[in-house]
C-alpha cells in the first residue's frame, strides 16, 4: 500500500470512529427487574412492629387475652381492617365506622354501610376493647369473643354486605396475602375464623391511656386542674356514675336501660311498641333486658359526639344533663338511673372530667398500599 493510500485509510477508520461515537445510545426496551430481595411497597407501608406496651391506666396485657396476639397477626389485621375489598361495593372498611380519629368511633348518629346503606346504631368504640369486666360486645351484647364480633360487620346486609364464603374468597384472591397468613399462623390457608382473628388483635392493640385523670391517679396532683378533681368527686361521689362506668375502662360491660330511644305509644297500647330498638332484649329475649344497652367506655368520650346507641345525644354535655334528669321515664327504666339534682357548676366540672379521660396511644391511619 502506498503512503498516501495508507494515510487515506487511517483517516476513513478515524472518520468512522468519530460516527460512532457521536450517536445516542438506544433505550432498552426489555423490562428492568427488581433487584432481589426488594421490599413490597405494601410491606414498606405496614412493616412488622412489636407489640405496645400497655400506657399508664390501662390493668391489662395482651399476653393474658385468650387468643395469641403477635406482631405478625397485628400487621394482617391491621390490613384486613382498612381493607375495603372485603365489603360487597368495595367502599367500605371496618375503618369507616370505627375511625381513629374519633376513638374509632364516628361522627354520625348511625353508621353509613355498603351503597349508602344507613344503620340503626352508632358503631361503639374499640378503645381497650380487649379488657372487658364480661366477655360481651356490641351495644346490645350478641357477640362473646372479639373476633366473634369482627365478624358481624362484614356479614351484615347493611354495613360490609358480604356472606362468609365471599369475604374468604375475596382475601384468597389477593395472592399476597397467603404470605402474611402463613406468617401469623404457620401455614397460607385463609378463612374466616383467621381473618377474624387477626382483626380482632389489630384491635386490641388499640389501647388508650395516660390521660390526665391516668396521671394524677399515678401520683400527679398537677395532673388535674381544680375543676377536674371537682368533677372527680361528683363522679364517683354524688353522680355515682361509677356505678357502671367502674374499671380502668370506665365500664361494668352490663346493660341498662336510660330510656334512650323510648316512644310512648300511649295509653291502652302495648308499651314495647315505645322501642323501635328493643337492645338487649332481641338477643336474651328476657323481657326486663327491653331497651337496654351496654354501657360504653369512657376512654376518649369528648371525642366521639353524637352519643347513646342512636346518636341521639348532640354533646357531652346534654348526656350528662340526660342522667341528670334521671333518663327518660319508661316502664323499664334502670333502677340505679334516678335523677341527679346536680347545679350548674357541677355539670360543668362533670364534663371537665370527662374530658381528662382523653388518653394517647391508639392513634393510627390506613396503610397506604396493601397486598396485591
Amino acid at each position: 500500500m502506498t503512503p498516501a493510500a495508507r494515510r487515506a485509510s487511517i483517516a476513513l477508520a478515524l472518520l468512522s470512529l468519530a460516527c460512532a461515537s457521536s450517536e445516542k445510545p438506544h433505550a432498552s426496551t426489555s423490562p428492568v427487574a427488581e433487584p432481589a430481595g426488594t421490599i413490597p411497597p405494601w410491606e414498606q407501608a405496614n412493616p412488622v412492629k412489636s407489640l405496645p406496651v400497655p400506657p399508664l391506666g390501662v390493668a391489662g396485657e395482651l399476653s393474658d387475652l385468650e387468643f395469641r396476639v403477635t406482631p405478625e397477626k397485628v400487621r394482617l389485621g391491621r390490613w384486613l381492617f382498612y381493607d375495603t375489598r372485603l365489603s360487597k361495593d368495595g367502599a367500605v372498611s371496618c375503618s369507616s365506622c370505627h375511625e381513629p380519629e374519633r376513638g374509632f368511633s364516628e361522627a354520625e348518629p348511625v353508621s353509613t354501610g355498603v351503597h349508602g346503606k344507613k344503620g340503626t346504631r352508632k358503631a361503639p368504640p374499640i378503645l381497650n376493647v380487649a379488657f372487658p369486666v364480661y366477655p360481651v360486645f356490641f351495644w346490645d351484647g350478641r357477640a362473646s369473643t372479639l373476633a366473634e364480633q369482627a365478624k358481624g360487620p362484614m356479614s351484615n346486609p347493611v354495613e360490609m354486605g358480604m356472606a362468609a364464603d365471599d369475604v374468604v374468597a375475596a382475601v384468597r384472591a389477593v395472592r399476597a396475602y397467603g404470605r402474611y397468613f402463613a406468617e401469623a399462623y404457620g401455614d397460607e390457608r385463609v378463612d374466616l375464623d383467621r381473618i377474624a382473628e387477626a382483626i380482632a388483635a389489630y384491635e386490641a392493640t388499640r389501647l388508650s391511656g395516660n390521660s390526665a385523670y391516668d396521671r394524677w391517679d399515678a401520683g400527679d396532683p398537677s395532673a388535674l386542674t381544680h375543676e377536674e378533681r371537682m368533677g372527680r368527686e361528683i363522679f364517683f361521689g354524688k353522680a355515682a356514675c361509677s356505678q357502671c362506668h367502674l374499671g380502668f375502662n370506665f365500664s361494668d360491660a352490663r346493660f341498662h336501660n336510660l330510656g334512650v330511644g323510648w316512644n310512648d305509644p300511649g295509653p291502652g297500647s302495648d308499651p314495647h311498641g315505645g322501642f323501635r330498638d328493643r337492645g338487649r332484649a332481641t338477643v336474651t329475649g328476657k323481657d326486663e333486658d327491653t331497651g337496654a344497652f351496654k354501657t360504653p367506655t369512657l376512654r376518649d368520650v369528648s371525642k366521639r359526639s353524637p352519643y347513646m346507641h342512636d346518636g341521639s345525644v348532640a354533646t357531652l354535655r346534654e348526656a350528662v344533663e340526660l342522667y341528670d334528669r334521671g333518663g327518660v321515664k319508661n316502664p323499664w327504666l334502670s333502677v340505679e338511673v334516678k335523677p341527679l339534682h346536680l347545679t350548674r357548676n357541677e355539670i360543668d366540672a362533670l364534663v371537665a372530667f370527662l374530658k381528662a379521660l382523653d388518653g394517647e396511644g391508639y392513634l393510627d391511619a390506613a396503610p397506604e398500599a396493601f397486598p396485591r
